[in-house]
């Protein structure tokens, strides 16, 4: 059978093959993990289809491929397989060749070298277009140093950063600083496919987007109420803990619909308004990067369907089995430090959205409490959400009454029949 690149997602054409887990001549089984893929969105393991021995890989590591191409052949038990169509492999053969041919033969068929220089430019990953569309530069002047002359991310900050001219205007060389030389006992850690592309998207958003962070404290008596009446239970129900977060995304939720600037993208001069309420959850890969899956339609769910997505999500983020759609739509963004007992964090907007909201640690703090019969001091569960918002798309006073908003409906709603919902 034919091992083809899967359709990962409605919004995705294409992906890099990032590693074979298994060559030619190796038994697998159904369900093995095969090969990696990697797209702009998430890097997932694709698993074999069927039981037989791999005859044939036709793509290797590094290369991207549209949705549809043929990867590999498996040999079933009991089956025949059919021979790599003429055509593959007559459109790999320039690059092949390329790489092979002495340097004399290379200089004596120019028309051959341009052929092969233009199948390198074609062969770009989803990083890489990104970067050359960002930085308006032309693929075909770019010297690759990967595979076949592959075109590489370094390759394109290199240029972007050493200043060389890859069009008709020469740009302006980046003051970066050199690094510092290895010491006894020091180590080189390369980035991690999804720890570049979440640098690459927080460089861009804190580049272009003016970012304002307004904090408020929370009391909250009302949610700890539910989660020492429910809490027992609910860990032994559901396998989980009940934590903080379903709470809050729920109220957010609520106060999103009032407040739409909120749940708004930009796109140029105009703020696009979301009907939709979809709240990205920032999850943690074990402190090597971070992916945001996305609840869809939060308002129509209840606190225990959102409390069950949300660690669906996140166990499933952690074990690299979300799929590409579940890290697209969303309209809002939650960041969770609080686990760690951060005081507060001042996140940076996850564009194109507008604005980002961090829940802190919760600890118990004196608070004074006012009523008719006059103040008292008593000893309550406090925590901080900040948020931090594009000043782009709307002012202080706006975030601040949504905050407000927020804060009352934490602090007064009655949040044991709400997991009884």
């Amino acid at each position: 059978m034919d091992v083809i690149m899967p359709q990962l997602g409605e919004t995705v054409a294409e992906g890099v093959v990032t590693k074979w887990y298994k060559k030619v001549g190796d038994t697998v089984k159904s369900d093995d993990t095969l090969f990696d893929v990697e797209t702009d969105k998430v890097s997932t393991e694709i698993p074999a289809q069927a039981d037989g021995v791999i005859t044939e890989i036709l793509v290797q590591e590094g290369v991207t491929a549209k949705v549809g191409t043929r990867l590999a052949v498996i040999r079933e038990a009991g089956g025949a397989t059919a021979p790599a169509p003429a055509a593959k492999a007559v459109a790999s053969a320039p690059a092949a060749a390329a790489a092979s041919a002495p340097a004399a033969a290379v200089a004596t068929a120019p028309v051959a070298a341009r052929v092969s220089k233009a199948s390198a430019a074609d062969r770009l990953s989803p990083v890489v277009r990104r970067l050359i569309a960002e930085h308006q530069l032309n693929p075909a002047s770019i010297s690759g140093t990967g595979r076949d002359g592959r075109i590489t991310r370094e390759d394109v900050l290199a240029v972007i950063g050493g200043g060389v001219a890859t069009t008709s205007a020469a740009r302006a060389p980046l003051a970066i600083p050199a690094p510092l030389a290895l010491g006894a006992g020091d180590t080189r850690k390369p980035m991690n496919s999804v720890r570049k592309r979440t640098a690459q998207h927080l460089v861009k958003s804190w580049q272009s987007a003016p970012h304002v962070l307004q904090a408020t404290e929370v009391d909250y008596s009302k949610v700890e109420l539910a989660r020492s009446v429910a809490g027992a239970a609910w860990k032994a129900r559901e396998g989980f803990s009940l934590t903080y977060l379903p709470f809050i995304a729920r109220a957010v939720s609520v106060v999103l619909a009032k407040f739409p600037l909120l749940n708004a993208s930009l796109d140029g001069d105009d703020l696009v308004i979301h009907s939709r309420i979809n709240i990205g959850i920032a999850v943690d890969l074990s402190f090597d990067g971070l992916v945001v899956p996305v609840i869809m339609d939060v308002p129509n769910k209840s606190l225990p369907q959102i409390a069950r997505e949300i660690n669906d999500l996140a166990q499933r983020a952690r074990s690299n089995k979300l799929k590409p759609d579940e890290l697209s739509g969303g309209t809002y963004t939650l960041s969770n430090s609080g686990v760690f007992g951060t005081l507060i964090t001042a996140p940076i907007i996850n564009q194109p959205q507008v604005a980002i909201l961090s829940t802190d640690g919760v600890k118990k703090k004196p608070v004074v409490i006012e009523s008719a019969q006059g103040d008292s001091i008593a000893i309550r569960p406090v925590g901080v959400l900040a948020q931090t918002f594009d000043h782009r798309a709307l002012d202080g006073a706006y975030s601040a009454a949504f905050l407000r908003e927020v804060k009352m409906i934490l602090e007064s709603r009655d949040w044991v029949q709400a997991l009884n919902a």
